[in-house]
């Protein structure tokens, strides 16, 4: 945790103004029992009602102080840790936007989600609760007992005896509630990754009448997390009766004892009320101080989690001297690429080497799993190649800035992807000044002009979160029109054809010719009608390229390429 502790630098003023006013109250707050005693011992007894009003006065002052100052310190604790969480929450992701694909392979989604949220709200509190709490405790504790040991050495003795007592029985509860915290937290991720499954499965989930297995599913975990969370919680239950319990007795004995000093004259009726105050004081704290240290112990099983996002080192870096700063000409070529999945036991891709030039369509064809999309992902460079390399304008891509490189890139993926905005939100999300006449010229390409102008607003139609309100061929399209208003030198489609029927797939392939002509185009399709123009086919079978050339050359020395047509066109069409 205290690694995390570098962002609350920016906020030491405040802190030390906070700091400062606690301390003033923690005074204040100690002279209150010494003046009530004092009330009793001289006004009471005495008889002296003008001592009594004064001193009262004087109370009543310190407390409206005490007020304004808790209310000032508090004000300040919570902005404070609001700000704390919000720095921290804020690095957290703008370091998961610099990951590559592999490490949200390693941490997963769901618990990136649990640790940017539950987990940054633990260290809030604790920040707001230390704070608050954590700076008096100690000092009001220690000045409980000193003023205590003031009024009388030998009754104090009680305190002394009492207080490793509650030390222990804290220290003790906390050692074992630790690891119960941190499973708590595991647990938290798996319930969130299976609640986070079923909302996006929902209708795999309804389709395949898995409801009750998924209620199941859910339930289990439902009930670990539940389990897990009473047991650490029954815990931490005995914690306070055991600390209530040991004030009670101290109180008690105080009396006792303090009653016999009384009737021996060594003691006065004002100094026992004060003293009792004392003591109330410094347990009170010190239960208070029990909570902050289960708190604290929930919170580094969250600081350990957060500063494993944080500590950890993307795969792919930018070099330190980039050989080009924007590519001109968009050529892509493939040396002896070799790719592998981590933790896979083969590679995914083997031996990969082929050039795309601009001005000519790529199409990559091959059976599901024989490492289409994956050649895709490696051109961005989601991931770094195991060996060989990828060259465009002949710079391998490891030597450019991903900024640099990306931004020449025109990808489609595979899963079509749309925010929650307008259309020409979504639009411009490619080109973020794109102009209207760009949009309109986009989604007429992307052959999205019939169902975009039909809606009632056009441009400005919203689309739902996850463009749950268009169908998939709707998606797919709007999506192009992304890639399209960017104007790139290199588009790349992952089977973004896939949801199109034959016509719409026909008319936007002849309107692309024109528009990325001087574009490398890559194509991946699962579609024999989608690739059959292209000037290079690409067929990949089992991470390997089994052939590579036009259609027809295709059909006469690929067989399995041979197979995959015969697949979906008739012998008159293939002929």
């Amino acid at each position: 945790m205290s690694k995390l502790l570098k962002f609350l630098k920016p906020y030491r003023v405040a802190i030390l103004t906070a700091s400062g006013l606690i301390f003033i109250q923690i005074i204040l707050e100690l002279l209150l029992p010494t003046l009530m005693g004092s009330i009793i011992d001289i006004g009471v007894a005495g008889g002296d009602t003008a001592y009594i009003f004064k001193t009262g006065g004087l109370m009543m002052l310190i407390a409206s102080i005490v007020i304004l100052l808790a209310i000032i310190s508090i004000y300040l604790s919570s902005r404070i840790s609001m700000a704390f969480a919000r720095d921290i929450r804020g690095e957290i992701f703008k370091k998961v936007e610099n990951f590559s694909l592999n490490e949200f392979d390693k941490i997963g989604t769901s618990s990136l989600i649990t640790r940017t949220t539950n987990d940054i709200t633990q260290l809030q509190q604790v920040v707001m609760m230390s704070l608050r709490i954590m700076a008096r405790a100690p000092m009001i504790t220690i000045g409980s007992i000193i003023m205590a040991v003031y009024k009388n050495a030998r009754l104090s003795l009680i305190i002394i005896f009492v207080l490793p007592v509650i030390m222990l029985t804290v220290l003790i509860v906390t050692k074992k509630g630790v690891p119960l915290f941190r499973s708590i937290q595991i647990k938290l991720d798996k319930l969130n990754q299976i609640l986070r499954e079923n909302l996006m499965g929902v209708r795999v989930v309804r389709a395949f009448n898995r409801i009750d297995y998924e209620k199941e599913r859910f339930r289990e975990a439902n009930e670990d997390i539940t389990n897990t969370t009473i047991k650490v919680n029954k815990m931490m239950a005995t914690m306070m009766p055991a600390i209530t319990l040991a004030l009670n007795f101290t109180i008690i004995a105080v009396i006792w004892y303090g009653s016999i000093n009384i009737d021996r004259g060594a003691m006065q009726v004002g100094d026992l009320m004060a003293f009792i105050q004392y003591v109330i004081q410094s347990m009170f704290y010190i239960a208070m101080l029990s909570m902050i240290f289960i708190m604290i112990s929930r919170a580094s099983a969250s600081a350990t989690r957060i500063n494993e996002v944080l500590d950890m080192e993307s795969d792919i870096k930018d070099p330190e001297n980039p050989d080009i700063t924007e590519i001109k000409d968009g050529t892509i070529q493939f040396k002896n690429v070799t790719f592998s999945y981590s933790g896979a036991e083969e590679p995914a891709l083997k031996n990969i080497s082929f050039t795309a030039k601009p001005g000519e369509v790529t199409a990559i064809i091959g059976g599901t799993g024989s490492g289409k999309s994956t050649l895709i992902n490696l051109i961005p460079r989601f991931y770094d190649v195991d060996s060989g390399s990828i060259l465009i304008d002949g710079i391998d891509i490891r030597k450019m800035k991903q900024k640099a490189l990306r931004d020449a890139i025109g990808l489609v993926p595979q899963g079509s992807v749309l925010f929650t905005g307008t259309i020409a939100d979504n639009i411009k999300y490619g080109k973020d000044f794109a102009t209207g006449e760009d949009i309109g010229h986009a989604i007429e390409i992307a052959q999205a002009e019939g169902f975009v102008l039909s809606m009632k607003k056009g441009f400005d139609s919203i689309i739902a979160q996850g463009g749950t309100n268009v169908s998939g061929g709707q998606k797919q399209r709007l999506s192009i029109a992304r890639a399209l208003v960017r104007k790139p030198k290199i588009y790349l489609f992952d089977d973004s054809f896939s949801a199109l029927d034959f016509k719409t797939d026909a008319k936007l392939r002849s309107a692309l010719k024109d528009e990325v002509a001087e574009s490398t185009l890559i194509i991946v399709s699962q579609r024999v009608s989608t690739v059959i123009d292209a000037d290079q086919i690409i067929v990949l079978d089992r991470g390997a390229i089994c052939g590579i050339g036009v259609h027809r050359e295709l059909l006469k020395t690929c067989n399995v390429y041979r197979e995959i047509v015969s697949s979906q066109l008739s012998e008159e069409e293939i002929a």
